[in-house]
């Protein structure tokens, strides 16, 4: 993930991938997927406490959301079930209302009297429900468990039942949301990444007319797509984010509209994925081919 990230940062992305390289999550799902639901892994929740992660956002520890997404970006390549950003960013509303705990605490977004799915609901002790600018502490919640393709976690809404509403600090839901999206989305370039490789390494090892299949040239330009969605992904995301705080800018300023800034973010997309796609595939051996303009995004 290159996105101009500080050495600091870097060398907090390395010794999470070591980490979870060490105590691969993949191998724990396969031992338990056919006879026994998902669960968090202790080993993991006991790393990410002692090494101060799912304090990162909290006053005393001082880090950033950036600190954070190459965390859950490691942990989407790794394929682990503890949703780190998601205990990290409701230790920091627990902050921002008063609460003290060091309980297993989840986040979930209020939907009237349910939640947006949240991942892993079933093995967190209590939930921080934001809601408009109030807060809730939910102790176990009645859960309606979903079925996703999601292999590596599960997923749930729960059901809001008359909780109690605290009064939370100007912008708090709208910043919950906000950081939901970021590493979430983070979390999954990271499985995305995952996924390439793997699929890189199979079209090597499969052979069709006594050839690997990763020599044909329409497997190499699929695979020349996927890399170029996935390098992407990262400035997509961040990119997402400054294109969001200038519409919100826009209201005050006239001369910016939407429609500029949707112009923007699609040249600024659409010339970084052309030129890696021509990159990628020069690099996978095939033939110079003529890249198709990305459709405008609505």
């Amino acid at each position: 993930m290159d996105i101009g990230m500080t050495d600091e940062q870097e060398q907090l992305a390395d010794a999470e991938r070591a980490w979870l390289s060490r105590h691969d999550p993949i191998a724990k799902v396969r031992q338990a997927l056919d006879h026994a639901p998902i669960r968090i892994d202790d080993d993991a929740v006991a790393h990410a406490e002692e090494s101060g992660l799912l304090d990162l956002l909290t006053t005393e520890v001082g880090g950033t959301h950036m600190d954070l997404a190459v965390c859950a970006e490691a942990h989407g390549y790794a394929g682990s079930s503890l949703p780190i950003a998601d205990l990290a960013v409701a230790r920091w509303v627990l902050e921002r209302v008063g609460v003290e705990s060091d309980a297993l605490t989840g986040v979930a977004q209020a939907a009237e009297t349910t939640t947006r799915p949240a991942p892993m609901a079933a093995d967190m002790a209590q939930f921080v429900v934001v809601r408009d600018e109030s807060v809730a502490v939910v102790t176990n919640p009645v859960l309606a468990e979903l079925t996703t393709l999601d292999l590596t976690r599960s997923w749930a809404r729960l059901t809001l039942d008359a909780p109690e509403w605290r009064p939370a600090p100007p912008g708090t839901s709208e910043r919950v949301r906000a950081a939901l999206a970021l590493h979430r989305g983070f979390d999954a370039i990271g499985a995305a990444a995952r996924l390439l490789e793997m699929t890189v390494e199979y079209a090597g090892q499969r052979e069709q007319f006594g050839a690997p299949i990763g020599s044909f040239q329409a497997v190499k330009h699929h695979c020349a797509d996927m890399a170029v969605g996935v390098e992407a992904g990262p400035r997509d995301a961040v990119g997402g984010r400054r294109v969001a705080r200038r519409r919100r800018r826009a209201v005050f300023a006239p001369g910016l509209g939407r429609g500029r800034l949707r112009q923007e973010r699609r040249e600024r997309s659409g010339g970084h994925r052309a030129a890696g796609a021509r990159r990628h595939r020069i690099h996978l051996g095939a033939r110079s081919a003529p890249v198709p303009a990305p459709h405008p995004r609505r």
